[in-house]
């Protein structure tokens, strides 16, 4: 059960949730109810699709590439620092510029806003750390909940606007950031560690 909740808790900080319902919240908010929520829907499925490939297929993409785990946790790890320092600093990954007549469900809402480059990297290298069919039950459990939370987030933004207000989404945010730091800290020291213990 540790585990699970271990999991779990990492997984919902890594898809930065409150960052998310903030940026969700602007790009629709000439939307109407109904509209915001059917889009909430589709960004939580294309979001389910993305990580589950990428948690699930790290070993592969691993050694396609010929990749070191433990080079790769340092690098990802320096990417998810940079994206913690975004978030307490207040200047997040900015979604790109995109015509908003379009279907924003994928992309950017899913990619990269949700899963960006460094959950990208995190997913990736934390996929590899469960070896086990059981241990991969937990972990694709955990990461299916975080998601499906982070989604129902998405559903009821109007209602957490409402709550919480942008201010404290803000401040939800900068703490985010700080425990995606220490999430990055631990990837890039157990990345280290490992590779001197190989030498």
């Amino acid at each position: 059960m540790s585990l699970w909740i271990n999991t779990f808790v990492k997984f919902f900080f890594l898809l930065t949730p409150f960052w998310v319902i903030s940026t969700f919240l602007s790009m629709t908010q000439d939307m109407t109810l109904s509209a915001r929520r059917n889009l909430a829907l589709r960004v939580t499925l294309a979001v389910i699709t993305a990580c589950v490939v990428l948690i699930f297929g790290g070993n592969a993409i691993f050694r396609m590439f010929d990749i070191t785990i433990d080079s790769f946790r340092i690098g990802a790890g320096g990417l998810l620092f940079l994206a913690a320092v975004g978030l307490v600093q207040g200047k997040p990954r900015a979604a790109s510029a995109v015509n908003y007549d379009e279907d924003m469900a994928v992309v950017p809402l899913a990619i990269p806003i949700t899963v960006g480059p460094a959950t990208t990297g995190a997913l990736l290298v934390m996929g590899t750390e469960f070896n086990t069919p059981v241990e991969k039950t937990i972990a694709g459990t955990a990461l299916l909940s975080a998601i499906l939370v982070v989604g129902s987030l998405l559903y009821l933004s109007s209602g957490v606007e409402k709550i919480l207000g942008l201010k404290g989404l803000n401040v939800l945010s900068k703490l985010t950031g700080l425990i995606l730091s220490a999430l990055s800290a631990q990837m890039i020291m157990t990345g280290i560690r490992s590779m001197m213990h190989a030498e």
